[in-house]
Parts: C-alpha cells; sequence; structure tokens
C-alpha cells in the first residue's frame, strides 16, 4: 500500500507494523467482519420470519398443519448445532446440484450417489469449477444464510409460540365477544402483546447467534476467526512478514470484538424492552408506571 513497503524484510520498527497491517491478508481479514455482520443482518429477520411462521402453523387448528409446525421445532432444536450444520450444508448442497444434474446433465449420466461418494457432470457443480473464487465465496455464504436461518428459526418459533401462549386467554376472549373475527384477534391483540413476552428470548436468541458465527468457519467461508488463526498462525523467512505465534493476540482481538458488540446488543435490547412494555399489564410495564409516578 506504501512506497516503502515494497520490500518489507528492509524496513523495521513502526514502519514494518503499518506496512504488516495493511498488507492484502490483513485487507481481507478487515473485510471478513463485514461479512459477519451481513450474515447477522441477513440471518436475524430470516430467522425471525422463519420462527413466526412456525409458532404460528403450530398453533394451528388444522392437524396437518400444527403437526408440520412442532415437528420443525422439534427436529431442528433435538439435534446439537453442530451436526446440523455440517449434515444440511452437505445436504442442500447435494440436493441443489442433484437438481441441476436433471436439468443440464446428457441423458443416461450414471446416479450422482455411488457408494460414499457424489458425482455429478461438469456443467451441474454448483458453482461451476471455472467460476472465480468471489463465486465460490457467495455460494458458501449463501449456504451458510440458509442453514442459520432453519436452525435458528426453529428456536425463534419456540419462543415466540411461548409468548403467544402467554398472552392471557381473557383479553382474546374480550376482543371475540366484541366481534372480532379470529384473523383480527390474531393481528391486532395477540401479536402487538406477544412481543412483551416473546423478548427476552428474542434477545438471547441474538446473543446466541452472535457467539454462532465462528461456525461460518466450518463452512468454508472465510470468516474473521480463519483469518485469525491464518495470520496468527507462526510465518517463517519464507513470507514476507516473518514472526512467531502471534494467534492469542488475534484472538485477543476477536475477544474484544464480540464483547463490546454483545454488550452494544443488550443496551439496544433493554431499551427495546423498555419501549414495548410501556402501558402493558407486566413487571416490566408496572416497574415503568410506578418509575413515572
Amino acid at each position: 500500500m506504501f512506497d516503502f513497503c515494497a520490500d518489507p524484510k528492509a524496513i523495521e520498527g513502526l514502519q514494518w507494523a503499518l506496512c504488516y497491517l495493511t498488507s492484502a491478508k490483513h485487507i481481507d481479514f478487515y473485510w471478513s467482519f463485514l461479512t459477519v455482520l451481513a450474515l447477522l443482518a441477513i440471518t436475524a429477520p430470516a430467522a425471525l420470519a422463519m420462527g413466526f411462521l412456525g409458532a404460528t402453523a403450530a398453533r394451528s387448528t388444522i392437524a396437518p398443519i400444527s403437526w408440520t409446525g412442532r415437528a420443525y421445532i422439534w427436529m431442528v432444536r433435538g439435534v446439537p448445532d453442530i451436526i446440523f450444520f455440517l449434515f444440511f450444508v452437505i445436504a442442500l448442497d447435494q440436493g441443489l446440484e442433484y437438481l441441476k444434474h436433471l436439468a443440464v446433465c446428457p441423458a443416461g449420466d450414471p446416479w450422482p450417489w455411488q457408494g460414499m461418494e457424489f458425482r455429478v457432470c461438469a456443467d451441474a457443480k454448483i458453482p461451476l469449477g471455472k467460476s472465480p473464487a468471489f463465486i465460490h465465496q457467495l455460494y458458501g455464504f449463501f449456504l451458510a444464510v440458509v442453514t442459520f436461518a432453519i436452525v435458528f428459526g426453529a428456536f425463534t418459533a419456540n419462543v415466540i409460540y411461548g409468548g403467544m401462549q402467554a398472552v392471557p386467554r381473557a383479553q382474546l376472549e374480550t376482543a371475540e365477544a366484541y366481534g372480532m373475527s379470529r384473523g383480527q384477534v390474531f393481528r391486532r391483540v395477540l401479536i402487538p402483546q406477544m412481543w412483551v413476552y416473546a423478548l427476552p428470548g428474542l434477545g438471547n436468541l441474538w446473543m446466541i447467534l452472535i457467539k454462532a458465527t465462528p461456525l461460518l468457519f466450518l463452512l468454508g467461508v472465510k470468516d474473521i476467526v480463519y483469518y485469525a488463526r491464518e495470520l496468527g498462525g507462526s510465518k517463517t523467512q519464507a513470507y514476507e512478514y516473518p514472526h512467531g505465534d502471534w494467534r492469542l493476540y488475534y484472538f485477543f482481538g476477536l475477544l474484544l470484538f464480540y464483547l463490546v458488540f454483545t454488550r452494544i446488543s443488550e443496551l439496544g435490547i433493554a431499551r427495546l424492552t423498555r419501549r414495548l412494555s410501556h402501558g402493558q399489564a407486566t413487571a416490566g410495564g408496572e416497574a415503568l408506571r410506578k418509575a413515572a409516578a
């Protein structure tokens, strides 16, 4: 980046540190923080939407829909996250390639699953082997977003379902007595009040989602954990910037990043909780009423 960085082994001190921290690998490291933030920005609303659909389905009076919602919550929550991440990503990837295999591969091609191996024609690969590295990274990120959304959507569905169940039944019956339809009661009474009861659990899930982002490393996405390990590892004279094992410092930096991020999240969740609790017949709403008096 700087002219004096042309020969890193000929400089030292502050100049060496400046060149080291602005190398191409470090620029990728800094960009990887945006990868984590992008994952959270996309996954959180996606998981919330899936959780809302799952909870609504679980409360349905139509048996097949209710069974589907409950099965989704039970199956995903009953499997350890790391196992689900490793299994589902492979299954989704092979499923997409199989569908493409049916569309583009010549007729008579062998069955893709051959023993323990999965093989499709070159044109059915997703992405194609000749695609640039950026496309491969984007596809891996897509698989990660879908997997995170499904996993955390199931936990979110359970929290939202509990929040719906916590709304006093008397309020729903009163709305029905005033002539509201089931849909109106659901939209105008149940949903607005449900958030007050569900928000503490949703806040905890947001914290867990933040702490789960290092699982991107297991999915092949070059995230902050990947670069911290790669950059912090011991480098010999064969590298431009030789140094000892600095992984402790890199991972300490990640520790500070996550602590600051979770603290900011806690403050935001607390503020949102106070806002939603205003005027509600809950412990939080009662505390706000007494404070105002």
